[in-house]
């Protein structure tokens, strides 16, 4: 008697182990190769919120160009075989676009330990920190001088783009001066241009343009650094280790070679160029 039951508990054992296998193998094939899902789709889906020279968007004929655009085109043609498909979206929705697979990697998206628990991280394609512009003439400034401190008053605002790495950080960092959020780079551009805000913080790079073009503007590096991040794309928690490392030797070879500095060069001649035509 005790051995029948013996033998027919093993077997419910087993029985029981079988079927956790089974129920097992399902979620690992479900969480095959993104980059095979992807070349059986054909289309690599890129998110794209507007940030020049990231990433740029034609307003008359809707096409993206950027050095991040440039990268995730030729990523996808080159490695993956496939197209690249960009997808219109917000700083406020890249991640949650990601967690929902509205597209397959964000574009430009600076690397932050709360983002980390959200989303996986390629190897920086470059590096980001934040600077201020102000217009030269604004009596507010007389004197100031790199400090955070020296723009962080009352009667101060500050335009950001909502949701980006600036308003994180100057959110954080801010006790006195007023945040202005807005939806993007030419927006927060026009509220610095029309004296509806003081002081526009944006990526330096982003901000160096606009300084170059326009001859009263005065551009601010904090001392120190203010959200000194790489920038990256960013991917799915689930996305397989060995499909990471693909797209981080990508990165990682173009820009050893110099070919991202190009292509950083290449939009900020586009940039320059559009706004001599206007």
């Amino acid at each position: 008697m005790a051995q029948s039951l013996s033998r027919k508990i093993g077997g419910g054992v087993a029985c029981l182990t079988a079927a956790l296998a089974l129920l097992m193998q399902p979620s690992a094939q479900a969480e095959a190769q993104t980059w095979q899902q992807v070349q059986k789709a054909g289309v690599l889906r890129c998110g794209a919120a507007i940030a020049a020279p990231y990433v740029m968007r034609d307003p008359a004929s809707g096409q993206y160009s950027g050095y991040f655009v440039d990268l995730c085109r030729d990523f996808a043609e080159n490695v993956l075989k496939v197209k690249a498909q960009f997808v219109d979206t917000s700083w406020d929705n890249q991640v949650a676009g990601i967690q929902s697979g509205k597209w397959d990697m964000a574009m430009a998206l600076n690397m932050t330990p709360e983002r980390a628990q959200a989303v996986a991280f390629s190897v920086p394609a470059t590096d980001y920190q934040i600077s201020l512009l102000i217009n030269e003439k604004n009596p507010k400034f007389n004197g100031a001088g790199t400090q955070l401190a020296d723009y962080d008053k009352p009667g101060v605002t500050i335009a950001v783009m909502s949701g980006s790495a600036a308003d994180k950080a100057i959110s954080t960092s801010i006790s006195k001066a007023t945040v202005m959020r807005l939806p993007g780079s030419d927006e927060t551009r026009m509220a610095l241009m029309s004296r509806r805000a003081d002081v526009l913080a944006d990526a330096n790079d982003t901000n160096h343009l606009f300084a170059m073009a326009n001859s009263w503007v005065k551009e601010i590096l904090p001392v120190p650094a203010l959200a000194k991040q790489g920038v990256s794309f960013a991917l799915s928690r689930e996305t397989p280790a060995e499909d990471l490392a693909q797209l981080d030797a990508y990165l990682t070879e173009r820009r050893a070679s110099g070919e991202i500095d190009k292509l950083v060069d290449k939009a900020s001649a586009e940039i320059i160029a559009s706004q001599k035509a206007q």
